[in-house]
């Protein structure tokens, strides 16, 4: 039996090599990211309440929407899908169900995070964090309710914005401690911060988490070689689905209303039959031909 992808996904972040994970939010954009090869897919918050609600990063999705969404992309991917499970939609007992739903998933990891509930975008203002002591309980509530499951545990801190540096640190050795398998501090503004977040947590011997927002976010968006050199274990880049498709429908749709045609577009449009293809239509024409005819 192939391990599982938590498992495999396990052993990637044992190596030396970054990884580096788009963001996806729905079947499209986790199709076409999978057949680019990645190592591994990162599910985000922000392209789900996007893509499924139309509404913004504030804590609006529910734990629901969340597992239906996630089970359908980890479903389609060959690779270890990570998910954003923001707070873990509410106290330590609200998370215990989370974990228990996801595990039940093919998802290989999930992030959960130190705000109050509802929380709100990592790269936007006015965030407001649990205590140290309340994130860190829940933490170990999460890993008695994955019991001898493999699902890789993220915690991320947002104390940089709210508390400042030394509270992010502080909190990170914290969550460590209650037992996260990788530690993520968001939003780090420089690149000599960034830096120091490798340097006070690697004695941990923990894997590092980093978020690049690229178009306006808190975060240096350094290249991969230079953030594998730092000593970051796994990178995600949640807007290179999401600002590239926004990008994409604008272009087209603002042809088709100026000149009531696509013929402009012809150049980056993905044909008709590359669409189908990407979903998979000539396995499913092939098992018409087996099991229907």
């Amino acid at each position: 039996m192939a391990p599982s992808k938590a498992s495999q996904f396990r052993s990637m972040l044992k190596g030396d090599r970054l990884i580096v994970a788009p963001g996806v939010y729905d079947g499209i954009s986790a199709s076409v990211a999978n057949q680019m090869g990645f190592p591994a897919l990162y599910i985000t918050g922000a392209g789900i309440a996007s893509s499924r609600l139309g509404m913004p990063d504030v804590g609006l999705v529910t734990m629901s929407e969340m597992v239906e969404s996630a089970r359908s992309i980890a479903n389609i991917a060959d690779v270890p899908v990570v998910c954003d499970i923001d707070t873990g939609y509410g106290n330590a007992l609200n998370l215990m169900r989370t974990i228990r739903e996801f595990a039940d998933t093919k998802i290989a990891g999930v992030q959960m995070e130190d705000q109050i509930t509802p929380k709100r975008c990592g790269h936007i203002a006015n965030k407001q964090l649990v205590s140290k002591d309340e994130m860190a309980a829940k933490i170990k509530a999460a890993v008695e309710a994955r019991g001898e499951g493999d699902l890789v545990l993220i915690a991320r801190t947002d104390a940089i914005a709210v508390n400042g540096f030394a509270d992010a640190i502080d909190r990170a050795k914290a969550y460590a401690a209650a037992g996260a398998d990788v530690l993520f501090v968001e939003a780090p503004t420089t690149r000599e911060q960034m830096a120091d977040v490798v340097k006070e947590l690697k004695p941990l011997r923990l894997p590092l988490m980093v978020n690049l927002v690229t178009g306006g976010g808190k975060t240096p968006c350094l290249p991969a070689k230079e953030l594998e050199e730092m000593g970051f274990t796994f990178a995600i880049y949640p807007m290179a689905c999401w600002a590239g498709s926004i990008a994409g429908i604008r272009k087209s749709l603002t042809a088709l209303k100026a000149a009531g045609s696509l013929d402009s577009c012809e150049d980056f449009l993905t044909p008709f039959k590359d669409a189908f293809e990407l979903v998979g239509i000539s396995k499913y024409v092939a098992l018409e031909k087996k099991f229907l005819s």
